[in-house]
């Protein structure tokens, strides 16, 4: 399928490889299907989630546990039933994040991860009732304080 998006031109999306959201994501409800779009650069932890059906909308997306190694919640059984998940290893979890003007003040949303099961292509977006998990969660905050006690810990 090929499709004429705002950010990237013109691009071939692998029909295989479209994700339905089937309860669409909060605020986006009417757009059910989406497809990741892969940053070329390996060492750039962020990605899109780009609307099939309306082409103008991508999200930036990236991998929680990439910033947040310690990141735990449980999928309620629900969205595991919505899903179909068999088991964790079908299971693949980003959270969508907000790239202002001043980049230092990138936010992911922990509170509200995307789930999705890379076996039937399904995914929804939940809430997680946990303080720790707020929906402004400043990337580069805590990447800068993980590598402050890398130093440390190499220090020692």
């Amino acid at each position: 399928m090929k499709l004429n998006t705002r950010n990237f031109g013109e691009i071939e999306i692998d029909d295989n490889k479209i994700l339905s959201f089937p309860d669409g994501i909060p605020g986006f409800e009417d757009l059910k299907e989406y497809a990741i779009i892969q940053n070329p650069e390996e060492d750039v932890p962020f990605h899109w989630l780009q609307s099939v059906e309306d082409t103008d909308l991508a999200f930036v997306i990236a991998n929680p546990f990439n910033f947040k190694a310690d990141y735990d919640f449980r999928i309620p059984p629900s969205t595991v039933d919505k899903l179909k998940i068999e088991g964790p290893e079908d299971v693949l979890i980003f959270s969508i994040v907000l790239i202002p003007e001043d980049v230092s003040k990138m936010t992911a949303n922990l509170q509200a991860p995307l789930i999705i099961n890379t076996k039937n292509n399904r995914a929804k977006q939940i809430i997680i009732d946990n303080e720790d998990y707020p929906r402004k969660f400043y990337i580069l905050e805590e990447m800068k304080k993980a590598s402050k006690i890398e130093r440390q810990k190499g220090a020692e």
